[in-house]
């Protein structure tokens, strides 16, 4: 095993994209100096599918069972690994993940929104995202015996607060 380099530990010279060392080498931003605050971040996405399909899944009537219970748990439980799954995420004690999934006839299909909320060093955006992408996935998995053109779109971050970078609200 190498020994560790001498400067390892130290700060690096601060560069325009901060996952990047001074190699250019993709690397996990040291956030150790940073004082825990409360972050909080919202995010959505849409499922759009065919008429037929969403009166199903309103209904009760998936082969699979309940979508929606289904779609919900498995976007609190992506939030909660999302340091397992994106490389650089750094591993946070979340405080709360709420998941909605809500019936749209309009789309038709389904507008799910995550919170999530943490007392930490850096922010939730990723572990919203995370949570939306995966219960529209798991939506999609539930529901693909009734169609498989169902459509995945518009993933996005609502909003956050807390942090050096300031608060964000997505312009309507």
């Amino acid at each position: 095993m190498q020994d560790l380099p001498a400067n390892f530990f130290q700060e690096p010279a601060q560069t325009a994209l901060t996952h990047l060392d001074r190699t250019g080498e993709a690397q996990m931003v040291d956030v150790s100096a940073k004082v825990p605050a409360l972050r909080q971040a919202v995010a959505e996405a849409r499922v759009r599918m065919l008429p037929e399909t969403f009166a199903a899944i309103q209904a009760g009537n998936a082969p699979k069972g309940d979508v929606l219970a289904a779609a919900r748990l498995a976007g609190i439980m992506a939030a909660k690994q999302t340091a397992q799954l994106i490389p650089l995420c750094h591993p946070l004690p979340l405080s709360k993940v709420e998941v909605q999934v809500m019936g749209d006839a309009e789309l038709p299909g389904y507008q799910i929104r995550a919170a999530v909320k943490t007392k930490a060093e850096t922010g939730v955006e990723m572990e919203a995202l995370t949570a939306v992408s995966i219960a529209a996935l798991t939506l999609y998995d539930m529901a693909k015996a009734l169609e498989k053109s169902i459509v995945i779109e518009c993933i996005r971050l609502v909003s956050k607060s807390g942090g050096k970078s300031g608060d964000y609200q997505i312009a309507e």
